[in-house]
């Protein structure tokens, strides 16, 4: 009987120090490998891939805003609003907290289309020179996530015009700024071309002379 709990509890004890022993390895040991591997080996990815402008971080580079000015380029539409929202918005509790996602509406659900149809009748308020047809799809539809920051080069090329008059910069300008924000295919074959909407935003504040140097 002896020999029986003295092996019990030596087979306890074993149990009781792997696991203690692989809660340290595994859950604090190798997430702190990882992490210091990316600091040193990938500092600006690991950190959120943040933008700093005169030493103030002004967003990351993987998420969307919500751009409001007349002079910035626009994104996509947001089922989160690109979790931005102002005083009024957050006193009157429509915040609900960081999150990302989108309403998953049927193509034929009415507050989709009603949604979809006002977003392209102020569009094109503000685009007086073009028609309903003359707008891409992913400029009136939101993102899986709700925080993509992309929009494809259709959808910053028809935006264009307008940013002339509204910046005061040239044509030839606004199609550099939007070129040098356009990140192609993944070794030219996945994914699509895509332009970053803050990269372009920040590189017409600076030529406006809103902000500092990028950081």
């Amino acid at each position: 009987m002896k020999e029986k709990l003295k092996s019990s509890l030596s087979g306890l004890r074993k149990a009781v120090l792997i696991t203690v022993i692989l809660l340290f390895l595994c859950g604090l040991g190798y997430p702190m490998l990882l992490t210091a591997i990316a600091q040193v080996a990938f500092p600006h990815q690991a950190n959120g891939s943040l933008i700093h402008i005169d030493g103030q971080a002004v967003g990351s580079k993987l998420i969307g805003q919500d751009f409001k000015e007349d002079y910035f380029m626009k994104c996509r539409p947001s089922a989160v609003n690109y979790n931005t929202y102002s005083e009024e918005q957050l006193e009157n509790g429509v915040y609900g907290g960081v999150a990302s996602g989108s309403n998953n509406y049927a193509p034929s659900n009415p507050d989709l289309v009603a949604r979809v149809e006002a977003d392209i009748e102020a569009f094109l308020v503000e685009n007086p020179h073009l028609s309903a047809n003359d707008i891409p799809t992913d400029l009136m539809t939101a993102s899986g996530s709700g925080l993509d920051p992309h929009i494809t080069p259709e959808s910053a090329k028809i935006q264009l015009t307008k940013l002339v008059e509204t910046t005061g910069l040239s044509m030839e300008l606004l199609e550099e700024i939007v070129e040098n924000n356009t990140e192609n295919k993944l070794f030219g074959i996945f994914g699509e071309n895509r332009v970053n909407v803050l990269g372009v935003n920040i590189d017409i504040a600076k030529h406006m002379g809103l902000i500092g140097a990028q950081e």
